[in-house]
Formats: C-alpha cells, structure tokens, sequence
C-alpha cells in the first residue's frame, strides 16, 4: 500500500483517556509516559499522573517484582486524579501484562509487544502457555507489534550497536502511541535534541519513534485515531509541574518573599532527592545547595544557615526524619526558622521505598523529645506544592519555629498542569534581624502579635547572647533550671504555635452545609475524595468534603465544620493516624478508613465507602 492510497484514519472524539505503560524497570517507562504527558500538555489536555516503579535501580528482568509502569489521564475537563483504571494498556513484556491485566476493564485496549513473548519470558512472568495464543485475552482489544524488530531496523543506521539497538524499543512504543492518540511528535523530538545532542543514543531514539509513528500510519490494525480536545481551564501560561519541582520553587518564593537567601541542606533519599536537584538549578536566585555526608549532618548544617540569618532548609523522607529529631529539637528550643520537608514513603524502616504513605503524621506531631509542638502544612496536589512551600517559609520567619512540610511520594512524583502564578503580586514577609539599642538585648523578648523572639545575626556588636540547647531563661536568654521557668517558656513556645491558627485560611467545605456525611481528608488523598464524593452525590447520596491543608495548629473554623454533620469519615493512606488527633481534640466519633498498600485511593474506593457508610446509618 502506497502513501497515496492510504484510507484517512477512522477518528472518535473522547472527553478522557487513561493510558498506563507498563515493562521492565529499564525499559524506560517513566520516561515514556513523562514525555507522552509533556506532549498532552502542549495540546492543552488536562491531565493528572501517576508513575508506579520498584525501589531497585534495575530490578531484575522479566520479574513480576521488576515491573515499572507509567499512568496517565488526559482529558477536555478538569480532573482530579490519573483515572482508577486504564483504558488502554501498554505492556512491553509478559510480566508487564501479568502485573497489570487485572487493572484494565473488558473491552479495554491492549498494545503489547510481541517479540517479548518467547518462552523464557513467559516462565520468568509465570505463565504456562502464551497469553497472545490461547484465547486468555478474548475479552479485549488487543493489538500488538514486533516492536523489538522494527527497532533494530529503525536504528540500524544510526550508529547503535549490539544490544543497545534495543534500549530505543519504548520510543518505538511512544511514536505508535502518538499516532493511536494524535499527539504531536515534535515536542517529543524537541526534548531529545535537547537532552542527547547529536549524540547516537539521540538519533536512535528519534528514528524509533518515527518508525512507531509510522508503523501506526501504514497498519490496517492501528487505522484508528483518538482524539481529546483541550480542556477549558482558566485563562494563563501553564506548565507541567510535579510536586518535587513545585515545592522546590515554592520555597525559591518564598526565600524572595522573606527577602533571604535560601540554603538547603539534604542527604539523597527516595523519594526526595529530586528536591535537591532541583533547587541546586537555581544559583541565579541565591540558593545555596548542599548534598551532605548523612541526615544528621544536612539538618545541622541548615539550622547553622538560620543562625546565620539565612533561610534553612532540609528534606528528607520518614528515615530522615527520625534521624533529623534531635536536631529539629534544637532548632525548637533556640526558637530559629527552619523548613523540614518530609517527602513521606512506605514504612517503618527501609519499607517500601517507591511507594506512597501518608503515616508519617503522629512522627511529625511528636517525634521530638519534651514538649516541642510544631506547624505541620501539608499540600492537597502536585501543584498546590508550590504555595505549601511559599506558606513554610512564611510561617518559620514570622513565627521564628521550625515547620514541617508533609510531601508524599503521590504527590511527588505525579504531574499536573499548573498555571503559572503572578509573581509580582506575591505578598512580602521579610522579618528585619534585630538591631542594638541603647537598651540590653533581650534574645527571649517577643513580638505581641506572633510571639516570635527577634533574629539576632551573631557577630552583631550588641547583641551577644547566649544559645544552646539547654533550657533558657525568659527574656534573657540565660541558662536555667528554674521549674517555674521552664513550665513559662514550654507554655511560650507552645502558644506561638497555636497563634499561628489566627493567620491561616479557614477550611473550605465541597458540597451541602449539611449532609448525611462529611468526609474529611488531607494531602494525596485530595484528588480521589473530591472525584469521589461528587461521584456519590451525582447518585444522589447526602455527602460533603473537607480537606485539610494546615494539620497543626487546624484552622479555627474546623470544629464548627464537624460539627455541622453527623458522620465524618476519614480515609487516609495508614491506619487511621488523622482519625485518632480528630478524636482526641474534637471529641468526634470519626469512621476511619484506612489504606497501607503503598498505592493512592481510587475514587470507586471512596465513593462506594461513602455509599456503604451512609446506607448503613439510614
């Protein structure tokens, strides 16, 4: 069949798509789908991702355990979440497919790669008999390429030798998904001009996705376009943005607001580091990086950037954490700013490293020795990451306290499309270090609005004082072991942090004043609450939900929300940890709905829990 007399596609219109790559963890499938999603995005498609990956560097090949997988919704209106299930699923090995068929509904698409069906993969995968021969996949779409063959045709002459002609078979994938989905291709050959060069790994992959592309153009079973339209999202400049970039530029922001410069100090660790990576970018805004020996090490280093009159930060994930204590105490007694991000995984321990978890909360609230209450602000989204980062720094300067940023591995590593904000419009936080006067320095003197003591630079001719660990005096800053006195600033301290509630937003309600059931959520679990409570409304259910941005101290207004329903219920990605605070400070009866598989809730989850808690209380 020539070029001339190829019949025009057949196209259908959808409103959304949920795609899902799935291979070996070194098969590249992050990358696939980031750059299918950066393609998405140019077309103006809203969009919500979810990348799925073992913890292994390279995981071992062919295993159920080495799959790595990539999913993606795209859609002509504004969604919450990277969709529950996949409508079309991408499997370049046998254990891709045997990972994740049970996720694709039937009559769902299925793309496989053939060539890596052969009887040694198959074995690894643990199948008996070939799935592609023996009618198992009747119920679906299925389509399938040799696409290891037609990638060793693709590259033969680009330089590509031995078995690395292989390493270019997902771009193949990619450009024969772009032509099943009409996505445009350029950004794609953009983003490898840009990253290889002229290098031979650059123009076998870009010979691969034309090959891909192609193969869709010329193949009577890929004849089939689809296509969604751009969303209707509010007038502005988007881009891509996942939350470990969002927070990295939120607190950029919010280093410009408080008018210092910002210093983050941080040991690699999953699924954290890209914090670090990205912010070591951006030198031209007065960030200074530092990649430290250990946790202990990076927190110490940050907090002598503070008492430096810098702003300090550190990021790290629940390990981390519990390592940083000490510190992170210390940083509470001499009452200095400091931003610890915690990027929460899979635990205890080592854990689960790649997966997601949000029970990290009680560490947060009392993982420090003595009384050492500190703000804790958690973000709903990948892109609401950026204004957390923004509100951390604003709290530690004003309010002179170490802040907890409560990240997860959902938010961090998924995209969605944020629009750009006004950055001349952000408000200023500056706090001026303190100055000496004719009157002694008082270090322990405090602010009457925000009980915050004054930031004494050292070397300040002045304002010498004393600063340590050990229990102060109040006012002067002296060492004591007054009982008296310890009980006073134990009361100070803790009330600085309680003030902070008079400057946060109040929590905000998504449906009836009143309702049978509120369901009250915070952090990742944002996108499936939401989609899953409009959901159960739509089928006429009485339900409402709340989410919480600000986890300690909660907004003011929080205890007349409870109050207004009956039933609160709380899922949560552990066993129940938000559940229990609500309890213990509201005295409300809260249905707990906990989940601790290292995955997000999807919104079916939520949506049948509501249904089940409400009829059961009818």
């Amino acid at each position: 069949m020539t070029e001339d007399t190829l019949e025009a596609p057949q196209r259908e219109k959808k409103d959304r798509l949920v795609l899902r790559f799935a291979g070996d963890s070194g098969d590249g499938m992050q990358l696939t789908g980031t750059r299918f999603t950066a393609a998405s995005a140019v077309l103006g498609n809203d969009l919500a991702t979810f990348p799925n990956f073992p913890a292994e560097i390279r995981a071992p090949a062919g295993t159920l355990p080495g799959v790595s997988s990539f999913q993606v919704q795209i859609a002509d209106w504004d969604i919450l979440t990277p969709g529950d299930a996949p409508d079309i699923l991408i499997a370049m090995n046998p254990a891709a497919l045997k990972s994740n068929i049970a996720d694709l509904p039937q009559g769902g698409m299925l793309l496989i790669n053939s060539d890596a069906f052969i009887e040694r993969n198959l074995e690894k995968a643990g199948y008996e008999s070939n799935p592609l021969e023996d009618g198992s996949l009747d119920e679906y779409q299925l389509m399938t390429a040799p696409m290891e063959e037609l990638t060793k045709l693709a590259v033969a002459d680009t330089g590509v030798k031995g078995r690395a002609t292989l390493r270019s078979k997902n771009f193949f994938a990619l450009g024969l998904v772009s032509w099943m989905f009409n996505r445009p291709t350029e950004p794609i050959i953009a983003w490898v001009d840009k990253k290889f060069g002229d290098d031979v790994v650059g123009k076998a992959n870009i010979a691969a996705l034309k090959a891909g592309y192609n193969f869709g153009i010329t193949t009577e079973e890929f004849s089939h376009l689809y296509d969604v339209e751009p969303a209707k999202l509010e007038p502005g400049e988007y881009t891509n943005i996942t939350g470990n970039v969002a927070v990295a530029w939120g607190l950029i922001a919010g280093a410009q607001a408080a008018k210092l410069p910002l210093f983050y100090g941080s040991y690699p660790i999953t699924p954290a580091s890209s914090i670090l990576e990205e912010l070591a970018r951006h030198k031209n805004f007065g960030v200074r990086t530092l990649q430290a020996e250990d946790e202990i090490a990076a927190v110490g280093v940050a907090l002598g950037a503070s008492f430096a009159g810098h702003l300090g930060v550190t990021g790290t994930s629940g390990p981390g954490v519990a390592l940083k204590s000490e510190t992170v105490s210390l940083a509470f007694q001499v009452e200095l700013p400091l931003v610890i991000v915690n990027v929460q995984r899979a635990g205890p321990s080592t854990g689960m490293p790649t997966k997601t978890e949000q029970a990290d909360l009680l560490l947060a609230m009392y993982g420090r020795h003595g009384e050492a209450p500190l703000p804790i602000i958690a973000p709903a989204t990948p892109a609401e990451a950026y204004q957390a980062g923004i509100e951390a720094c604003r709290l530690a300067v004003t309010y002179m306290t170490p802040v907890i940023l409560m990240s997860d591995g959902y938010i961090a590593n998924s995209s969605e499309p944020w629009r750009l904000p006004d950055v001349d419009a952000q408000v200023d936080f500056a706090k001026a270090y303190a100055a000496a006067t004719d009157t002694p320095f008082m270090p322990y003197s405090r602010d009457a609005e925000t009980l915050a003591r004054p930031w004494a630079i050292p070397g300040t001719i002045g304002l010498e004082h004393r600063i340590g660990g050990l229990e102060h005096a109040d006012l002067t800053g002296n060492i004591s072991y007054s009982p008296a006195n310890h009980e006073l600033m134990t009361e100070l301290r803790a009330k600085k942090v309680d003030r902070i509630a008079e400057s946060i937003k109040p929590v905000a309600v998504d449906g009836p004043e009143e309702a049978d059931l509120l369901v009250l959520g915070w952090g990742s679990t944002f996108g499936a609450i939401r989609a899953g409570t409009r959901n159960a409304r739509q089928a006429g259910y009485s339900v409402a939900h709340a989410h919480i941005r600000h986890l300690n101290p909660f907004a003011p207004n929080l205890a007349e929300v409870l109050a207004r329903y009956q039933h609160v219920l709380i899922p949560e990605l552990n066993s129940g940890q938000l559940a229990m605070l609500i309890r213990a400070k509201y005295l409300v009866d809260t249905i707990s709905f906990p989940k601790v598989q290292g995955l997000p809730f999807k919104a079916a989850e939520i949506s049948e829990k509501v249904i089940e808690v409400i009829e059961a209380n009818q």
